[in-house]
């Protein structure tokens, strides 16, 4: 595979394209609004000068990867020559279900169509498609250039050979690909986001405020974050929805979402995206701020 194009040019999407014209793909980066794209490639800008800077990679590599990257707004355009189609767009079933009859639509037929949903069935949006066996799930980490992990997730008519190539190219940009299967919530967020879940409920609870909750799980269990602040990075609006599936999914009372995560989505506390969540993120520090609502 040579041609990579990637759908969706906001975090997890700039970040994709970044990697693979990083490790000398051709990628094509699509996203219906011109402002994003542009925007896309001002981040993937100054994220390879600040490897620049740390002497992870040389002037040459930076100007290779940007020279590696065409932008379209063009669906039908810029997936014409893919050898892989990567979507990165919203976490919608319904956007993601059109998106993947258009690329079953306008790409060769042995193009292999992923999806970097973190919940969304595999199954389900390969269903949508004439190509099922072609299609897979590769759920990158954010931030994308950084983290090394790759869920790479099976959906129930997904190829072997398919897999397997998925796998070897995931290992060509220094990732570490893991094969899962096509379960609610995969493995990363199945494990993840009850326990996010279980933090919100020891907040709500009373149990114990923000910052000693984060405290007890960041030195306690050496996570680098606390589960409040990992969720105010991911969005609660994401948090919520991958619980929802679960809970759905399996019909099991344990993944019930807390009613104070779903208040603070209704009320439009969505973390780092909104300026405000469990922490305030407009005070222009690295100084982690306990969110008003919570200040004892």
């Amino acid at each position: 595979m040579k041609n990579i194009s990637v759908i969706g040019s906001g975090t997890m999407g700039n970040g994709i394209a970044h990697v693979y014209a990083q490790s000398g793909f051709a990628v094509n980066l699509v996203d219906i609004s011109a402002d994003a794209l542009a925007r896309a490639l001002k981040t993937i800008e100054k994220n390879l000068d600040r490897m620049v800077a740390k002497e992870r990679i040389d002037e040459a590599t930076k100007n290779s990867t940007l020279a590696n990257i065409t932008t379209h707004t063009d669906l039908k355009t810029g997936v014409a020559n893919a050898d892989l189609v990567i979507e990165a767009a919203t976490e919608n079933v319904d956007i993601k279900l059109k998106i993947f009859r258009d690329l079953d639509a306008f790409t060769k037929p042995e193009c292999i169509l992923a999806s970097n949903t973190s919940s969304i069935p595999i199954t389900k949006i390969g269903a949508a498609t004439n190509r099922p066996d072609k299609v897979i799930g590769m759920h990158f980490m954010n931030p994308v250039p950084v983290m090394k992990l790759v869920e790479v997730i099976n959906g129930y008519a997904t190829a072997a050979e398919v897999t397997a190539l998925v796998m070897e190219t995931s290992k060509k940009l220094g990732k570490v690909p893991v094969e899962v299967n096509d379960y609610p919530g995969f493995v990363a967020n199945r494990i993840l986001m009850p326990m996010i879940n279980e933090a919100i409920i020891s907040l709500f609870e009373g149990v114990a405020g923000v910052e000693e909750i984060d405290t007890v799980m960041k030195l306690g269990m050496a996570h680098p974050m606390g589960p409040l602040q990992l969720a105010d990075f991911i969005g609660l609006d994401v948090c919520l929805s991958i619980m929802n599936v679960l809970y759905e999914g399996f019909g099991n009372p344990k993944y019930a979402p807390c009613p104070l995560l779903v208040n603070m989505v209704t009320a439009g506390y969505l973390g780092v995206k909104s300026g405000e969540g469990f922490y305030s993120w407009n005070h222009g520090t690295k100084e982690l701020i306990v969110s008003k609502q919570f200040k004892k």
